[in-house]
């Protein structure tokens, strides 16, 4: 069965600055039928207000992958690194054995991402990070991966897990089909718009978790953005 997690029904977190809904358990928020699913940890919707965001904070073996849907968010890490990724762009940083980084929204209008932590199929290893522009237009249609573990994804952003990362843009009416292996573990959300996977209707920011062994059609009833987790 597909396990429909409605926006209202997520854990939520308003601290002003930042305004967070939490797909699994996430700080204060705990629910112990949403301690995560297969290997994906957190899925957070947040929105981050201008001139505000993370200060520097301590990661260990995770994966950490950054949908940016509205404005833009700036990085900087522990190992140097500096960068802007704006919306619908992806940023992936492997937290290994240790990094502290910062997370900024140094824009005039909130910004607003998908944060995702998928468990590393190995702990330690040097930290790392990268991000990558991913056009829109190149996903109108079809799903095409945005960060992978497995060997042979060209153009994809790497990380550590058995994981892939899928976004997709959908015209209303139009539909995609999706295999989810035996054993593993499925989680879809509509960034924007509205969808049905098989027969369940979700509206923008609903979280669908997917068991393995099944195959579903996600069809679009209004112009759509899609973002899915496939993971061990």
């Amino acid at each position: 069965m597909i396990e429909k997690r409605s926006f209202e029904s997520l854990g939520h977190a308003d601290h002003g600055w930042l305004n967070a809904r939490h797909h699994f358990s996430f700080a204060n928020y705990y629910d112990p039928a949403r301690m995560g699913w297969g290997s994906i940890r957190v899925w957070n919707d947040d929105e981050i207000g201008a001139n505000s965001g993370f200060p520097p904070h301590p990661h260990a073996d995770m994966e950490i992958i950054t949908y940016v849907r509205d404005g833009a968010i700036t990085h900087q890490d522990s190992m140097g690194n500096q960068g802007r990724t704006e919306a619908g762009d992806v940023q992936v940083m492997s937290a290994g054995t240790g990094v502290r980084h910062s997370e900024y929204n140094l824009e005039a209008d909130t910004t607003r991402i998908f944060q995702i932590w998928i468990e590393p199929k190995r702990r330690g290893g040097a930290p790392s990070w990268g991000a990558k522009p991913f056009p829109k237009g190149d996903r109108s249609g079809k799903f095409v991966t945005l960060a992978s573990g497995f060997e042979g994804d060209d153009g994809a952003l790497p990380i550590r897990a058995d994981a892939r990362v899928l976004g997709a843009t959908l015209k209303a009416g139009e539909s995609l089909i999706h295999g989810v292996g035996e054993g593993r573990h499925a989680y879809l959300v509509p960034a924007t718009g509205r969808i049905t996977v098989d027969d369940t209707e979700f509206k923008a920011r609903d979280g669908a978790a997917i068991p393995g062994g099944k195959t579903v059609t996600i069809t679009a009833i209004e112009d759509s953005e899609i973002v899915l987790v496939d993971a061990e």
